[in-house]
């Protein structure tokens, strides 16, 4: 998405409409209609939904579909909406307006994505996600309105030089699923299993929406560039973790990408919203484009979509991405003047032919249909009372009005989020080198502060006494009451050091000067042998690598690297620390400094998170999200979107890549050292069932430690021309064990995780064949392994069922589906099945339908028989005025699957 200049944004946050969110609003049952279903909580989200559509105008309902902002419908109690927010590491963007949104003020910041993919640790996530739900139900408007996030951001890590690494959790798609899954699951109110519990009384805290759909990782050619693979490609690497957080997770909303792919603009491809994401995953939320990806299509893509005549215009390209299911339309980035609210009344009476059929206004509602049950889902237009999300918020604000200026006093900066920020900050530290320095018999780390007397400490570098902090892409803004709160890397060493000797000396010196870092300060590189130990303390900023900006180079920017050589030289006690967009180059120094640690942009706590971990107060457990690259020569060119090796590139990632790496994926040291034994699986599994392995994890070490084993598979009976990946990762677990103790920690995972897509068959298949099991601290290392043999084929019973109802006479009119049906007609439910193996049947799209396989049995079922009936358990009919929702059951190979649809008869 396309944001200003930060330091344009930040200045015009206190002029920003304060967001009163202690004081009651016009609310839906103040004006709206009595008895109307769209306020009946008894009845369900969907069918409210498509009862208020029911009530709106074509043109209602096109402004109803723009972002930046869904205006207010005063007549039917609808408030203005704004759909475009940010809470990628805490509450970060408020939509006030039509433009980009301006931040929001003194929230509490987190680590980044990428800082909490170090982490590996899935229930650490869910607890930062779930304090960013509840910080967000505070400070948004009433709180009960904008309660849409665009976060997390779930592309893959598969360059390092992608100018938005920060927001990934890792280049690996079960660890990144994993993660940003229980991110979901936090931010929308739901377990760690995905579910609502019963004190959410049914409502979601709010909207997590995942981007970017799909493989839009590179930034210099990110709006107009487009993204080639092979399908395998596609399905296996760059889509797998969405699919994954889809079904574990139920994501309210997906954003599509602003690229194409293999072609096709992602905001209109029928394939990778409607037949993947729909249809084979079942996800059952909006789509929303990225900030202005529609208008893309016909501004950066000049897209001319396959039988055209011409490339699409401002209403072609509105009917294109409507029909392919692009219900949203983020409107406030890259645009003109035309967008979804005043473009799709003239779009629907040019009666424009799509890939799926006629744009008309039936595709309208079904995308409206999806709007509106997400806004119902928040408790929008229910009595505040019965929304716990809203009763809590306004309790824990005791009745204050927040506003988004700094008079709020950065209230919502609990101690408790404060803490919880520290925790995650310190869990996202990675270790990675730690020995003795010259002379000495001990590891550098952890510094061993005396009690009392003499002890000097230098803390160097541009980035260890910043304020305000750097906190990395889309952070909230603080001001002076935010910043007051915020711990840097000195600050936070100083008062860790005195708090144990109250006599030590932490001085401060710059290291490096210029704007651009480019000159090491003299002074602070002769001070350093004055001291007994020296931290200098390098990074990154916006100025290096950001939205639309790539990186050239790994290298540290101005002369960091210099400034720790020359450091080193002067004091082996030497410590570098680098907070960073990811991996930088440590070639020049890694060899002369005992102790280097790493993380990325670590939220508003890093500083007392690094001076804990320095000073063994918190064991360091921290693993690398992504392959640390030898060299980045050997990266392929970044617009290369393949994966596996060739003849002139080494590959990408842990899973394929062939050249020289500094640190595996998934590497970092402890201070205590551990071992992994007695790998234990069951020595045969079905396809279809579960691979379980057992692992001894013992701490040898005087400490006690947290230490993150990883069970990866490869496939070593296939041939090369396979290309399959040297190993993947499939289960893992952070588990602390005291000082010389041992704990058996269960690895688990569905044999179907073993499946690669076959491009041939269009489907997953398991390859039968003894796999290779592999327990270690990293993907470079194998403490342990096992053999397990995988047989049997995925069972083609049913996963995923869809439907695109349409009544009698629509398909002679190119009318794919509707929401609104004639009363006495039959309905046409057009179901897609999607089984185990994602092979899909029945109606897919225009020109793809493929019959049921034999033994496949449907059945029906309406829960209001007065609207619609089914007849013979097949035929579905209208039959009286109201609501209705049909549900569709289909059985097969001893599974089943079920889908709803709604149905609304005037």
């Amino acid at each position: 998405m396309y944001r200003k200049p930060f330091a344009l944004i930040a200045a015009g946050a206190a002029l920003c409409c304060a967001a009163a969110t202690g004081m009651p609003s016009a609310s839906a049952q103040e004006t709206a209609p009595t008895n109307a279903i769209y306020l009946n909580p008894a009845y369900s989200s969907a069918e409210r939904a498509a009862d208020l559509v029911g009530r709106l105008t074509l043109t209602e309902k096109a402004q109803q579909m723009n972002s930046n902002i869904a205006p207010a419908i005063p007549r039917l109690g609808v408030a203005q909406w704004g759909w475009w927010n940010e809470a990628s590491h805490g509450v970060a963007a408020i939509t006030t307006s039509t433009s980009n949104p301006p931040p929001a003020t003194n929230t509490t910041s987190y680590p980044v994505d990428l800082a909490m993919g170090s982490t590996w640790n899935p229930d650490l996530v869910h607890k930062v996600a779930s304090a960013i739900g509840d910080e967000a139900r505070e400070v948004m408007p009433n709180n009960t309105e904008n309660l849409d996030f665009y976060s997390p951001t779930v592309n893959l890590g598969r360059d390092p030089r992608w100018g938005r690494n920060d927001e990934t959790w890792s280049e690996d798609p079960t660890l990144t699923a994993a993660l940003a899954g229980q991110y979901v699951n936090g931010l929308q109110g739901q377990d760690e299993n995905g579910k609502l519990p019963p004190s959410a009384n049914g409502y979601l805290k709010a909207v997590a929406t995942l981007k970017h759909f799909a493989a839009n990782n590179s930034e210099y050619n990110r709006r107009t560039g487009t993204s080639d693979m092979d399908q395998r490609t596609l399905r296996e690497y760059y889509t797998a973790q969405f699919r994954d957080i889809i079904e574990s997770s139920h994501p309210g909303s997906i954003m599509s990408s602003y690229n194409r792919v293999n072609g096709v603009p992602a905001a209109a491809s029928v394939q990778l919203m409607d037949t993947l994401a729909r249809q084979t995953w079942g996800f059952g939320g909006y789509f929303t484009s990225d900030c202005d990806a529609v208008y893309e299509i016909q501004g950066g893509h000049h897209w001319q979509p396959p039988g055209a005549s011409a490339p699409l215009d401002q209403y072609g390209r509105t009917a294109y991405a409507i029909t392919a299911g692009e219900d949203l339309d983020c409107n406030g980035g890259y645009h003109d003047a035309s967008n979804y609210g005043n473009t799709v009344p003239d779009a629907v009476a040019k009666h424009i032919t799509t890939q799926t059929g006629v744009f008309n206004e039936n595709d309208v509602d079904v995308a409206l249909v999806r709007l509106f049950t997400a806004r119902i889902q928040t408790g929008e237009f229910d009595q505040e009372d019965q929304v716990p999300w809203v009763r809590d918020a306004r309790a824990r604000l005791g009745g204050t009005a927040w506003v988004n200026s700094d008079d709020n006093k950065a209230v919502t900066q609990t101690p408790e989020r404060i803490a919880l920020a520290q925790q995650a900050a310190e869990q996202s530290l990675v270790l990675l080198k730690n020995a003795p320095a010259a002379g000495a018999k001990d590891d550098l780390l952890p510094l061993k502060v005396p009690a009392q007397g003499s002890y000097k400490v230098a803390v160097m570098g541009a980035y260890a006494n910043q304020s305000p902090l750097f906190l990395g892409g889309y952070a909230t803004y603080e001001g002076p009451s935010g910043a007051a709160k915020q711990v840097n890397p000195y600050q936070g060493i100083k008062a860790a050091i005195q708090k144990i000797n109250p006599k030590a000396t932490v001085d401060y010196y710059p290291g490096v000067t210029g704007s651009t870092l480019n000159t090491v300060d003299s002074a602070s590189v002769a001070a350093a042998d004055q001291y007994d130990v020296v931290i200098v303390v390098a990074g990154t900023n916006s100025s290096n690598s950001r939205e639309d900006v790539d990186r050239t180079t790994l290298a540290l920017p101005g002369a960091q690297a210099s400034l720790i050589s020359q450091v080193a030289a002067r004091n082996p006690h030497t410590v570098a620390y680098m907070e960073t967009v990811g991996q930088v180059d440590t070639n020049g120094f890694q060899s002369q400094v005992p102790a280097m640690l790493w993380s990325s942009y670590n939220g508003q706590e890093q500083g007392a998170a690094l001076a804990d971990v320095l000073l063994g107060k918190t064991d360091p457990s921290g693993r690398l999200p992504f392959t640390w690259y030898a060299d980045q020569n050997q990266i392929p060119a970044i617009g290369d979107y393949n994966v596996r090796p060739t003849s002139t590139t080494h590959g990408r990632t842990y899973m394929y890549f062939n050249g020289d790496v500094a640190y595996p994926f998934g590497y970092g040291l402890s201070y205590t050292p551990f071992s992994y034994s007695a790998l234990n699986v069951e020595k045969k599994v079905d396809a279809n069932g579960t691979v379980q392995a057992t692992v001894k994890v013992t701490n040898n070490g005087d400490a006690r430690g947290t230490t993150v084993p990883q069970l990866y598979v490869s496939t070593p009976f296939e041939p090369v021309s396979k290309e399959r990946p040297a190993q993947r990762l499939e289960a893992f677990d952070k588990v602390t064990v005291d000082p010389h103790r041992s704990k058996t920690v269960r690895l688990t995972f569905p044999a179907s995780k073993l499946a690669f897509f076959d491009e041939s068959s269009n489907r997953y298949v398991v390859d039968p064949g003894t796999y290779e099991l592999r327990v270690g601290s990293s993907s470079g290392d194998v403490a342990a392994k096992a053999d397990v043999r995988v047989d049997g084929t995925l069972k083609p019973s049913p996963a995923v069922v869809t439907a695109k109802p349409a009544q009698a006479g629509d398909a002679a009119q190119g009318i794919v589906q509707r929401v609104t049906f004639d009363k006495g007609t039959t309905i046409d439910p057009q179901l897609t099945v999607s089984m185990k193996d994602e092979s899909s049947y029945g109606y897919v799209t225009k020109g793809q339908s493929t019959p049921l396989p034999a033994g496949v049995h449907v059945s029906y079922r309406s829960d209001n028989p007065k609207v619609v009936r089914i007849v013979g358990d097949r035929v579905i009919r209208t039959v009286g005025s109201g609501v209705a929702t049909v549900t569709a059951t289909v059985h097969s190979n001893g599974g089943s699957a079920s889908t709803t649809f709604v149905v609304r008869v005037p």
